[in-house]
């Protein structure tokens, strides 16, 4: 399976934990029930034909059965990708099928997730896909008994250090994700939800205030600088716009967006995706700004010649340097406050390289 991006470089698709959790589910059923290792199963996955998926490793005996499927996420910078996820399939006096989290799983500890604090880190539709694997080949032997089935990633603990999980309250491993069972390669998908996400624990611990960030460097800036709880800070990204947009819906009171120039120079300029594949800097824009702060013509005209926003902000004479960055931060305030529907007030902050505040301002009306 492959998609296209903009560049028409073929992209390879792949699959999620949770659907690879499902095949490694449905397998060790089936090497529970026959006795007898399984090298492959056919998955049915939401709203796609049927995945033929390899299995790994298949272990057995006459009370449980245990299969591993390697995750192949395709083209996806996916940090689980390669991630070996098992199944461990037992029978239980009850009847029903009931799922747990093993090593490498994680458990979420704060409210706002689709997973009850408390519970393994798998979330509903993985669980709904994993039933349903062992459903089919399991069949009316549910009828009298039923299934228990762990799920782990022997790797889960130390892969998760590398995603927002310890963010969200999910500690000790990954989290068993996928509403659809195939990961599409650079898809913005898994980075929206995981916004969403943390807005949703944000609201859910009480924050009324959140402070989206541009990136790690940032969020760290701004850790330094607000005394707010971890909660309420939230990497966005170059998903500004559609960050906002969330945080209108949640209702919260305030908004601070913390970035760099060049960040901040886009926003103000009304582009709300900053990636540079979607809006570059636009030096005849901050020229425009530096003009308004009054910037002589003469350095008007020397600063349009600036490379980058860095650059443009070491050109500009020192004692103009406050005023433009904090009215370029006002522009920026103004447009975010557009783009949530003036439903938020909004602080914008631009600090340097090294974390120094070099402006800031508000939208509030």
């Amino acid at each position: 399976m492959t998609t296209r991006r903009g560049d028409n470089r073929s992209l390879r698709s792949g699959y999620t934990t949770g659907a690879c959790a499902a095949a490694a589910a449905q397998a060790a059923t089936i090497a529970l029930l026959k006795q007898e290792v399984v090298n492959q199963v056919q998955t049915d996955l939401p709203g796609a034909a049927p995945v033929n998926f390899n299995v790994n490793r298949c272990v057995f005996d006459h009370s449980q059965a245990s299969c591993s499927v390697i995750k192949d996420a395709g083209d996806d910078p996916d940090v689980t990708h390669g991630a070996e996820i098992w199944a461990t399939v037992s029978w239980k006096d009850e009847p029903g099928i009931t799922i747990t989290g093993g090593k490498g799983v994680g458990v979420v500890t704060k409210p706002g997730l689709e997973i009850p604090v408390g519970m393994a880190a798998i979330n509903p539709v993985p669980r709904q896909m994993i039933e349903r694997s062992v459903e089919k080949v399991a069949g009316n032997k549910l009828d009298s008994k039923g299934i228990q089935v762990t799920i782990s990633v022997p790797a889960g603990e130390e892969l998760a250090k590398r995603t927002l999980n310890p963010r969200l309250g999910i500690i000790k491993g990954i989290s068993i994700l996928g509403t659809t069972g195939i990961v599409i390669p650079y898809s913005v998908n898994a980075y929206t939800t995981c916004i969403s996400q943390a807005l949703d624990v944000a609201v859910a611990c009480g924050c009324r205030q959140v402070v989206l960030t541009t990136g790690r460097r940032s969020e760290k800036f701004a850790q330094s600088e607000l005394a707010l709880a971890e909660e309420c800070f939230v990497q966005a990204g170059d998903f500004i716009g559609y960050s906002l947009g969330e945080c209108a819906k949640r209702r919260l009171a305030k908004v601070v967006v913390w970035g760099m120039m060049g960040k901040l120079s886009k926003l103000a300029a009304g582009h709300m995706y900053t990636n540079v594949s979607d809006s570059k800097v636009d030096i005849g824009f901050l020229a425009g700004v530096a003009a308004s702060c009054g910037v002589p013509d003469k350095m008007v005209k020397a600063l349009r010649a600036a490379v980058t926003a860095n650059h443009f902000r070491k050109m500009l004479p020192l004692e103009h340097t406050p005023k433009f960055c904090n009215k370029l931060c006002l522009l920026a305030a103004k447009k975010c406050r557009e783009e949530a529907g003036g439903k938020l007030e909004v602080e914008s902050i631009m600090t340097s390289y090294d974390g120094i505040i070099l402006g800031r301002d508000s939208a509030k009306e």
